[in-house]
């Protein structure tokens, strides 16, 4: 019987963030929203996790983005809170609140509602903020997961995720 509550899949990615993170001497942040803490869980499953994860936040709803993470109301009013600009507005927060080294961002639409037609169930967006990084570095992408079930699109955006705290090479 397995000692973890989470797919294995995203446990060993997990553990491969971790370890690969320990090594570079980075702690790292997370800023979810439609995954609702999955990533932080899953980095959580991981044995001695705590010298690398330095915190997680879920910030659900657009009121929470703003008042905990620092998202400015026109970023969402403009671009919504499923977009580039959103996404990486929460992962620099996270940096700000945060004594991490690097931080990533999640937030889109799992369904099985909820979803239009600019912004389809499935879709999902991210960004990694490193600190001391130059704005124009941004790493941020867009993927269309479909109509594959909420669990299926926290699960998919969950692994996205952990693959963007891996460092460079690792």
């Amino acid at each position: 019987m397995s000692d973890f509550i989470l797919p294995a899949e995203l446990v060993d990615l997990a553990r491969r963030v971790i370890e690969a993170n320990r090594a570079a001497g980075r702690r790292i942040a997370v800023a979810e929203s439609c995954t609702g803490g999955l990533v932080s869980s899953a980095l959580t499953e991981i044995g001695g996790s705590s010298d690398v994860f330095e915190a997680g936040f879920v910030t659900y709803s657009n009121e929470a983005k703003m008042a905990v993470l620092g998202v400015a109301s026109d970023v969402i009013e403009t671009f919504g809170s499923v977009s580039i600009a959103c996404a990486w507005a929460m992962a620099q927060g996270a940096l700000a609140k945060t004594e991490a080294d690097v931080a990533v961002a999640i937030t889109g639409i799992a369904g099985p509602g909820g979803g239009s037609e600019n912004k389809p169930v499935g879709m999902v967006v991210f960004a990694c903020a490193e600190r001391g990084s130059d704005k124009g570095d941004m790493v941020a992408d867009c993927r269309q997961f479909g109509d594959i079930g909420r669990a299926g699109v926290r699960t998919q955006a969950a692994l996205c995720a952990l693959e963007l705290l891996l460092p460079e090479g690792a």
